[in-house]
């Protein structure tokens, strides 16, 4: 079943989210080979596609995982939880419908 991660950045941590974005994309480039990836990616914190130095308001991740469990162990386990750049993580079931 697929799960929505939806993570929220802390103020200000724009320079700890660029630190571990190696770290941090290594584990969804992990679930894109697995073949288990609908779609991640970060929340400008304004309407621009290169927000600079407004950074981000938090990322969102939709991937297959075997259980909400399971699904929660993964996002518990962000680079970006453990270097301060997330100040907490949502983990839902989601229903693709479209496309």
């Amino acid at each position: 079943m697929f799960y929505m991660i939806y993570s929220e950045d802390v103020t200000g941590s724009l320079d700890k989210r660029l630190a571990s974005r190696p770290a941090h994309l290594a584990r969804l480039e992990q679930l894109k080979t697995e073949g288990r990836l609908l779609l991640a990616g970060p929340l400008p914190a304004i309407d621009s596609l290169d927000p600079g130095a407004a950074g981000f308001s938090g990322s969102l991740v939709v991937a297959e995982f075997a259980s909400l469990i399971d699904a929660q162990r993964w996002a518990d386990a962000d680079p970006y939880l453990a270097a301060g750049v997330y100040a907490r993580s949502t983990v839902k079931p989601f229903k693709k419908v479209l496309p």
